[in-house]
């Protein structure tokens, strides 16, 4: 990170779209040096084809701090995940966070109100998304924590079809538990079918997340992704 971050320091004064995408580029740099160097190999698996032409709101689950680092492995095309104001306090990657990313502080209605806004300038100039409809690590026993709306409305107003992603192994890699705890290993990255939200409303909020949620939780079970099962942690 210390070696990127001059040139994220220059990458600002190309404004914020040329600017976050220099960002992105460079993050997609380092994580494509430094996961080989700590022994983690992503394999990425596509259930259909994939247009990195095209602008989607992707959504992931969220359970580990390797997430972030995992987002510019998985997507390689114009993009601006949603993350935490906070993060942006940490030293150095709160810059690179600050510049690669769209803040929300959830704590303020006014504030989540232009970060809504902010995405959806952001969409209608060919840039994808990436949300993490959990909106906090999912803590429990399930596959999935329950999903806000979020994504999925600014979706359907917008007409950008969803894509979900699943980190399947970022657990395994990395708890929750303890930022001090990784292991080397592999990273699957589960890409599944676009869908489309040209037939839904707003009405329809509820019915589309429901319907990803369905179609994310059950991948996860298929591919044996890696959640908290017990009391006990998985190896």
């Amino acid at each position: 990170m210390l070696l990127i971050f001059p040139f994220v320091l220059l990458s600002t004064f190309f404004g914020r779209i040329k600017g976050g995408n220099l960002t992105i580029g460079l993050c997609r740099v380092w994580a494509d040096l430094w996961f080989p160097l700590i022994f983690i190999f992503h394999k990425k698996i596509f259930e259909a084809p994939h247009d990195k032409n095209r602008p989607f709101i992707f959504v992931s689950n969220h359970i580990s701090y390797i997430d972030a680092a995992i987002i510019p492995k998985a997507i390689r095309q114009p993009l601006r995940p949603l993350g935490k104001v906070e993060m942006t306090r940490v030293p150095i990657f709160g810059t690179i966070y600050r510049n690669a990313i769209v803040t929300v502080d959830r704590s303020s209605a006014t504030n989540r109100a232009n970060s809504v806004r902010l995405l959806k300038s952001i969409l209608s100039k060919g840039i994808s998304v990436l949300v993490f409809p959990e909106g906090t690590f999912n803590l429990g026993n399930r596959p999935l924590k329950d999903f806000y709306d979020g994504a999925f409305r600014i979706a359907i107003e917008t007409k950008t079809p969803v894509k979900p992603v699943l980190f399947l192994d970022s657990y395994r890699r990395m708890p929750y538990e303890s930022i001090f705890h990784m292991t080397p290993g592999r990273s699957r990255i589960l890409y599944l079918e676009e869908i489309a939200v040209t037939s839904y409303t707003l009405a329809d909020t509820s019915k589309l997340k429901e319907h990803v949620f369905a179609i994310m939780e059950k991948k996860m079970i298929e591919y044996d992704g890696a959640w908290k099962k017990s009391s006990t942690s998985e190896s």
